[in-house]
């Protein structure tokens, strides 16, 4: 019996610290964020009256998009920049009524004079990473703009990135994304809420530090040079845009991040393509970092960005961990009192967490992109926060199934995540197509471990033991929710 307590403390002990690493690592971040901020003026040089605007290729990689493709067909044709130097590229894989949509767009844009065409596929080979690399064959520019379907740029978008180029090593530029959904509901919350981090301490972090960062998939134009040098969009992993990022900087191009300029896009609303969305996030994440980790060590890159690049492409990993302490927390509940060992040892790991709460704080807080006073942001943070470390652990076995399947190199169709044109509260995603928040093994599990965390809650109140308490509350209301979110929207689906 004691070993086996040991044992549990010990993978219990294990698993913390390496979230503690990664904590104390997104607190260097913060600290490297903050010290490129101070030094940077955030000056841009202006634009002579005289600049040669390039030949831009715009592409739109869609896949049955109903809601929302008319929309974005609509946004790029109002972008501000030369007729003549701007080709769209409509990179439509759809099987459904969405195709004809894109097919009268052209038309209309066509016969007013635009660039524009539709590259229709006859089957999804390499899914969005297959789309863009058929387009290249026939774009004729020398740089290349990418947006989702839900992207919205504003007018003045190309006209204020493409400039930046002027440094011959700069091979993308990489926007902010903007939430046109944010207040939507408590998952768009949450969802702008972990984003606004990436944006903020992570991306501009990395960008002022001199780390290797990346295209975040839409929003931002590539050098159609570095694309071709890098060696083209590949299809091995569900995040070719990381992946490519990755390999484009080993060769020795450069990403710019701005932070100033936002583009806005829709989030997830129903928990079905926040599912999705995270599934494709994590185990492409994990296929990545498998595929490029050892070329990143292999590198001339310093120490220390070695060891950031390993932290950003393995970020999502850390659900692997989240879950194996949270599952284990209940026993090792248990195994401490058998030891009698003293709780406050394990305290050291609270400063990962303070570590965290700085790094969401500067993020959704101290920068101004969400509006509001600063009471109001900091009352929100007060709020959002325990919510959204809850929601996080109640993914944790959804995302760790994922992270698993990247490793071991399992290959599963790229599953797009639909959007269905929300915007407030009055609008809503049931009784429309593409709606289908179907359940699976992995949801009922949620369920039993909603119960699991429940009993130990019961227990710990009926003992009066509090050390894990507040831990095992936010764990049963994590899984509780997502279960519950589950079941309501497949519900909804089939309604």
């Amino acid at each position: 019996m004691t070993i086996l307590a040991y044992l549990v403390l010990g993978i219990y002990i294990l698993a913390l610290s390496y979230i503690a690493i990664f904590c104390f690592l997104q607190l260097h971040l913060l600290i490297k964020y903050r010290e490129g901020k101070r030094q940077n003026n955030g000056w841009v040089d202006p634009v002579p009256e005289d600049y040669a605007w390039p030949v831009v290729t715009i592409q739109l990689p869609i896949f049955n998009e109903l809601y929302v493709t008319e929309r974005l067909i609509d946004r790029i044709v109002q972008l501000d920049y030369p007729k003549d130097k701007l080709e769209i590229q409509i990179l439509d894989d759809s099987n459904d009524e969405t195709l004809e949509i894109t097919k009268q767009k052209v038309v209309e844009y066509s016969n007013q004079g635009f660039d524009i065409k539709a590259v229709i596929r006859n089957n999804r080979k390499g899914y969005k990473a297959g789309a863009l690399k058929e387009g290249l064959k026939s774009a004729k520019g020398e740089f290349i703009a990418i947006f989702d379907a839900d992207f919205m740029p504003r007018r003045d978008f190309l006209r204020r990135i493409i400039p930046q180029f002027k440094d011959e090593k700069i091979g993308v530029v990489q926007t902010r994304w903007e939430h046109i959904n944010e207040h939507y509901s408590l998952i768009t919350r949450l969802q702008a809420f972990q984003l606004n981090v990436h944006f903020t301490v992570e991306q501009e972090g990395r960008y002022l530090s001199n780390y290797l960062l990346q295209f975040n998939g839409t929003a931002g134009i590539w050098r159609a040079e570095t694309i071709a040098d890098a060696g083209g969009w590949e299809a091995d992993t569900l995040t070719e845009d990381l992946d490519l990022s990755y390999r484009a900087q080993l060769k020795g191009w450069k990403i710019k991040y701005m932070s100033e300029i936002g583009s806005p896009a829709e989030l997830p609303s129903e928990i079905g393509g926040l599912k999705s969305q995270q599934y494709r996030w994590m185990k492409g994440g994990a296929e990545t970092s498998k595929k490029l980790l050892k070329k990143v060590w292999n590198s001339n890159l310093s120490l220390e960005k070695k060891i950031h690049a390993s932290s950003h492409l393995s970020a999502s990993i850390i659900f692997i961990f989240v879950f194996v302490v949270g599952v284990f927390s209940v026993p090792v509940m248990f195994a401490i009192h058998f030891l009698s060992i003293n709780t406050m040892l394990l305290s050291i790991f609270f400063l990962s967490l303070l570590s965290i709460i700085f790094v969401y704080y500067e993020a959704n807080v101290r920068q101004e992109y969400s509006g509001g006073s600063y009471v109001k942001r900091f009352l929100k943070f007060i709020l959002l926060f325990p919510l959204f470390l809850s929601l996080s652990m109640g993914l944790s076995l959804h995302n760790t199934v994922a992270i698993i399947q990247g490793l071991r190199g399992k290959k599963t169709p790229f599953v797009r995540t639909p959007k269905f044109d929300i915007k407030g509260i009055s609008d809503t995603f049931e009784k429309k197509i593409y709606f289908n928040s179907g359940i699976n093994w992995i949801t009922f599990f949620e369920g039993v471990l909603a119960i699991y965390f429940m009993m130990a809650v019961i227990y710990e109140l009926y003992n009066a033991q509090s050390s894990f308490l507040i831990y095992h509350l936010l764990l049963m209301f994590g899984f509780a929710s997502i279960f519950y979110y589950s079941i309501r929207h497949h519900i909804g689906a089939k309604q």
